[in-house]
């Protein structure tokens, strides 16, 4: 079993997307290449953003700290902390509206 903190990881993470040039940091908690299940935190400073990117699978993004806009087309929601938004089957992109960190959960298409 491997247990991790959600809570030092956002605030370690918060603190290098702040110096980052791009404005954010990622770490990968669950999951990876082998895996059909993957579990991403990704910390995003405010005003930086995740480009409109393709969908790689069902998804879900629930948001730890800050607030984001998650956009798709014409159609953009707002999320808080506690929220969790399912990320649509589609092109879409992701803006931090605070410094913000969220947890991507994805089901890889094989």
């Amino acid at each position: 079993m491997q247990k991790e903190s959600l809570t030092a990881l956002v605030r370690h993470h918060l603190e290098t997307a702040r110096t980052a040039s791009s404005g954010r940091s990622a770490h990968t908690i669950y999951g990876g290449h082998e895996h059909v299940l993957r579990q991403t935190l990704i910390a995003l400073r405010a005003g930086s953003n995740l480009d409109e990117h393709e969908n790689p699978g069902e998804a879900t993004l629930q948001v730890l700290h800050g607030r984001v806009t998650l956009t798709a087309g014409e159609n953009s929601w707002n999320g808080s902390p506690g929220d969790l938004m399912t990320i649509p089957d589609s092109r879409h992109a992701l803006e931090a509206v605070g410094d913000s960190a969220v947890l991507l959960t994805v089901a890889m298409r094989l």
